[in-house]
């Protein structure tokens, strides 16, 4: 595996690549690396014969009282996990070669919908952060596809969206959730979980599964299971920051016709702030 730290070194490499007829899939992180990840680049080996991350902790999206400078960095043991799954390139730049203007300078990257709701409400600022990096990082790295995971759903709907709204030539590819095996979605903030809370702390889960299942068995009265829902989550110890029943597509609070639902949810331990979602299709009404 090559590990780039300037843009135009990278850029170079690439172009070789490229002219070799190559397809480039691309999976920015932030790090810390972990088999939700690893699962990511795996998913760009299958349809692409060049496969480069990038490690970024990227100052852009996180607020003032987040966890920017306690979020970790362990560079040698990703880069240890990147090559032992065979991915080529690795690019991890410093904060100045992302941001050479610094960031009050910085020209933004702002998504007018889906980003002032869900996590965008609890986290102001947060998804501007995050899509002007991620335009910055496919203008340098120029990739066919890009591989994001589904537990960020609204990430990755804005992500999307922002492909669409600006004609930016890259395909976006969800990845699947990797779960332990009590359903906690692997998260980098997982290890801030508490050892007594680690029993209990799935039941973000089995709230959305609950709903999940509940529409399925035919409940349409949304507002309710969202209040059931926090309560459950409440009652396991735990404060829920919001449960939403959403149109997967719009992000927009589901109607009851709707067939593509997706239920997110975030919630806060004592030391971290917890996000999960489960997305389910509905059969046509009969009629």
């Amino acid at each position: 595996m090559q590990v780039f730290h300037h843009i135009q070194t990278l850029r170079d490499a690439l172009a070789k690549e490229r002219r070799a007829g190559k397809r480039i899939g691309f999976v920015p992180t932030m790090g810390n690396l972990h088999e939700a990840h690893l699962a990511l680049v795996e998913r760009a080996q299958q349809s692409c014969e060049v496969t480069v991350a990038s490690i970024f902790v990227n100052p852009l999206q996180f607020g003032l009282n987040e966890d920017w400078d306690k979020y970790p960095r362990t560079l040698a043991e990703d880069t240890r996990k990147l090559e032992g799954i065979g991915c080529d390139y690795l690019f991890c730049p410093d904060e100045t070669e992302i941001y050479p203007n610094g960031m009050a300078e910085q020209t933004r990257v702002v998504v007018p919908t889906m980003t002032d709701v869900l996590c965008g409400a609890s986290r102001p600022g947060h998804f501007e952060g995050v899509t002007t990096v991620v335009t910055k990082l496919f203008n340098i790295v120029q990739p066919d596809e890009a591989v994001f995971g589904v537990k960020d759903f609204q990430q990755l709907a804005v992500i999307r969206r922002m492909v669409e709204d600006l004609c930016i030539p890259v395909q976006i590819i969800a990845g699947d959730i990797v779960r332990e095996a009590d359903g906690l979605a692997l998260s980098s903030r997982n290890g801030y979980i508490g050892d007594d809370e680690r029993p209990s702390v799935s039941q973000l889960y089995q709230s959305l599964l609950w709903i999940s299942q509940q529409i399925e068995q035919g409940r349409r009265d949304f507002i309710a299971l969202e209040d059931e829902a926090r309560e459950q989550i409440r009652q396991a110890g735990f404060k829920p920051d919001y449960i939403t029943i959403s149109n997967s597509r719009t992000l927009e609070p589901a109607a009851h016709d709707d067939r593509e639902i997706t239920v997110l949810g975030a919630m806060y331990t004592r030391a971290a702030r917890l996000i999960d979602n489960v997305s389910l299709v509905l059969d046509r009404p009969q009629g």
